[in-house]
């Protein structure tokens, strides 16, 4: 099932970070009058009556060079064509058209795709005159709107709710849906290649998560599995930053629909800041998650060559260290198989059920042995009972009488224990304390 991706385009300084911090009730994009001062992916969820999509806010990735300027806005445009569900592009109504805006325009109304024209900076209703030029793009739906104080901006969520598909407007799909993740150049492709070119699969294309990308169906041994699509970028970008953004973009929008997802590293290189970047969103979402290392057969090996890379991904992980890891080679086929099997042992972790009574009987033992510490005014804090709950990942709820003062260290000491008992290999959970 999809969320829709939403993405936010403009030349710099109209506003873009602005909007994305209103929609999103946040302060995450660096709002500054200098142009191109958000460097990192810059994306977060809204919410508009009941529904959810999720914003990309892509200010501060045209790079800050003249010559540049008008092929990095082009591509930009372009490529979230590709990637997304549906375009906001921002203008400026105080300066009014621009030679850049015009491009822009232009590829918007040739495309396919759901578009908003923003005139932004109107402020209030006497600048609305200020959106009259724009209507000279052609483009069908012109919002005057201020992003500073959310004017106008209901009315655009309105319209776009109408016309975005949610997932619960979508036929729910119970196959496993596995995602080759990481970062440019580590062999996505060719892993996903190698899976499906295997002789033992049958392979047919099915609509993805969005209208413009394809994920793929392998057939292993009777069952279907949806390999949520990850391939490179459909066109070659001149710009280095709008590459590495828009790879990112399609990473995180095939974590964010996957059930389990298995982030490739280069041997050569290890675990990076961007990996972790990755890890930790796998975590924020409550995916499944292995880590396979990627061009095994290119590292000189020794008795204990693997153990010792394991322990080195282990000490950079600190305490997550319930993530499966695996040595593979997309090149030689080496162990790709393995990554199936593993994939659909961490679903089924994340599918299982601990029964209320075993969960009492198994965990209260040991937390009568080792009981929470005393709060800060010396009342003893005891934990009742504990039961899993939620139907796409498990959450474990402790009934105390008193969750507010147990602290964040006895917390990690519950997830282990859980982990020691029951298991849970490459399952991120959710801890929940409620007062009984």
């Amino acid at each position: 099932m999809s969320t829709p991706l939403v993405l936010i385009v403009g030349r710099p300084n109209v506003g873009k970070s602005t909007l994305f911090n209103r929609l999103t009730r946040s302060t995450t994009a660096i709002v500054d009058d200098v142009s191109g001062v958000t460097r990192d992916r810059i994306y977060g969820d809204v919410e508009w009556n009941g529904k959810y999509f999720r914003l990309i806010d892509t200010g501060g990735y045209v790079p800050n060079s003249e010559d540049l300027f008008e092929t990095a806005i082009r591509e930009q445009v372009e490529i979230a064509m590709d990637e997304c569900d549906a375009i906001l592009f921002v203008v400026d109504g105080r300066i009014g058209l621009t030679p850049a805006d015009k491009e822009v325009a232009e590829l918007l109304r040739k495309a396919n795709k759901l578009n908003y024209l923003l005139v932004n900076k109107s402020d209030s209703p006497e600048f609305a005159v200020n959106a009259a030029e724009f209507y000279s793009f052609g483009l069908k739906n012109v919002f005057d709107v201020s992003a500073l104080n959310g004017r106008n901006l209901g009315d655009l969520l309105d319209d776009m709710m109408e016309h975005l598909s949610f997932a619960d407007d979508l036929e729910i799909d119970t196959r496993l849906r596995l995602a080759i993740i990481g970062k440019p150049n580590v062999g996505k492709s060719s892993m996903v290649n190698a899976l499906l070119g295997y002789d033992r699969t049958i392979v047919t294309d099915i609509p993805g998560t969005t209208r413009d990308s394809i994920d793929s169906v392998l057939k292993y041994y009777g069952e279907e599995i949806v390999l949520v699509d990850t391939a490179g970028l459909r066109k070659k970008s001149k710009v280095k930053e709008n590459i590495e953004f828009f790879s990112n973009v399609r990473t995180y929008k095939a974590l964010w629909s996957c059930d389990v997802a298995i982030l490739l590293l280069d041997s050569n290189l290890g675990i990076e800041n961007q990996d972790q970047k990755i890890i930790d969103e796998a975590i924020r979402r409550r995916k499944g998650l292995i880590i396979a290392v990627n061009k095994w057969d290119l590292i000189e090996k020794e008795t204990n060559t693997a153990k010792q890379y394991t322990d080195a991904i282990v000490r950079k992980m600190g305490s997550i260290d319930y993530i499966p890891i695996m040595f593979v080679s997309a090149l030689t086929k080496q162990r790709i198989f393995k990554l199936i099997e593993a994939a659909k042992k961490v679903d089924g972790e994340r599918k299982k059920k601990i029964a209320t009574r075993e969960l009492n009987d198994v965990l209260l033992p040991e937390i009568e042995n080792t009981p929470p510490p005393a709060s800060p005014t010396g009342k003893e804090v005891k934990i009742k009972y504990i039961q899993q709950v939620g139907d796409h990942y498990p959450i474990f709820q402790f009934f105390s009488n008193d969750p507010r003062n147990i602290p964040d260290h006895y917390k990690r000491f519950l997830e282990k224990m859980i982990r020691k008992n029951f298991g849970f290999e490459g399952v991120p959970f959710t801890l929940s304390f409620k007062e009984k």
